[in-house]
């Protein structure tokens, strides 16, 4: 809740010119035991002050006309909000520059620099050293590797994954809808190729359609069998999509932990080096609570949460 609402001030500050809106969501199943799970879930998040409502079939045509009659009922999420992720980098860089600070791309990261305590002094890149007491390390499925840099470790693994793009199209997709083998999805360990229907229209017509997940290291490959099967489960849920034409495929590796939780705060081995990596799917959405708790931790400050499960240093060896 607090990185949704950190996003509307964030755009309140510097202006919304990243497609942010509150549009919602539906989370469906078509079985039992998927809506057992999903009740399960809204329960516990109504319970943190999510705004959950079950839904009927009837409702569910008003919220999404195309979707599929058969499914006759789902979780909505009505405070659930979007927004584009490019859009959102340029802006938030643009905004830096904006307040003098300095961006340096095409910079590699070398090695650190410590004092006789192990504590970081500096980094060495290709351009030039950094002289600092803090590092965060924000890299995403390249974090384990500057963990190792500074001397230590990091449990921090990519999971490849494809999103298809539709050509843009008349309003046929008002909220983002998932199934809810998304859910499980996440937080499986299977290294077998996952998907489930995961579907969103965006304000330029187009039409977002995932989300697939293997665990296969860097394999750039596109899987067609993966494709295939995303254009199916989300056809099975919108029918009316089968009248669209695919545009492009995106192909990315989110990085993820081996508990699926994000890793956020200082090393337990190397004094001076945050993390903040491991999110996975959600590292956009959570990405401005994941700031506060790690600026609270680097100036010695309360966290607005408990940040315990959190910490490196469940998978640093050390209690």
């Amino acid at each position: 809740m607090r990185s949704r609402n950190a996003w509307f001030e964030i755009a309140d500050r510097i202006g919304n010119n990243f497609e942010l809106q509150a549009k919602g969501g539906i989370a469906l199943s078509r079985t039992d035991a998927g809506m057992a799970g999903l009740r399960k879930l809204a329960s516990h998040q109504n319970a943190h002050g999510i705004e959950t409502i079950e839904v009927d079939g009837a409702r569910l045509r008003e919220l999404e006309p195309h979707m599929n009659p058969d499914i006759e009922t789902a979780i909505h999420y009505p405070g659930d909000g979007q927004c584009q992720p490019m859009l959102s980098a340029a802006y938030f860089l643009r905004t830096v520059r904006h307040l003098k600070g300095e961006v340096w791309q095409r910079t590699e990261v070398l090695g650190f620099s410590k004092d006789k305590d192990g504590s970081i002094t500096g980094v060495r890149t290709s351009k030039e050293e950094i002289s600092t007491r803090y590092v965060v390390n924000a890299t995403g499925t390249w974090a384990g590797d500057i963990a190792r840099l500074a001397g230590s470790e990091l449990s921090i693994m990519p999971r490849r994954g494809f999103i298809l793009v539709t050509t843009p199209a008349p309003k046929l997709i008002h909220h983002k809808v998932y199934d809810a083998d998304y859910v499980a999805n996440v937080a499986s360990d299977s290294p077998e190729l996952q998907s489930s229907a995961v579907v969103e229209g965006t304000e330029s017509g187009t039409i977002l359609i995932g989300a697939s997940r293997e665990r296969i290291g860097f394999d750039s490959r596109i899987n067609m069998a993966a494709l295939e099967r995303l254009a199916k489960q989300a056809i099975s849920v919108f029918p009316v999509l089968s009248k669209l034409e695919l545009l492009r495929v995106y192909r990315g590796f989110r990085p993820y932990s081996p508990d699926h939780l994000p890793v956020i705060g200082e090393d337990a081995k190397v004094k001076g080096l945050f993390h903040c990596a491991g999110h996975e799917g959600a590292g956009i959405g959570t990405a401005p609570g994941s700031g506060e708790l790690l600026t609270a931790m680097i100036l010695g400050k309360p966290t607005f949460m408990d940040a315990t499960p959190f910490l490196p240093k469940r998978f640093q060896g050390v209690a």
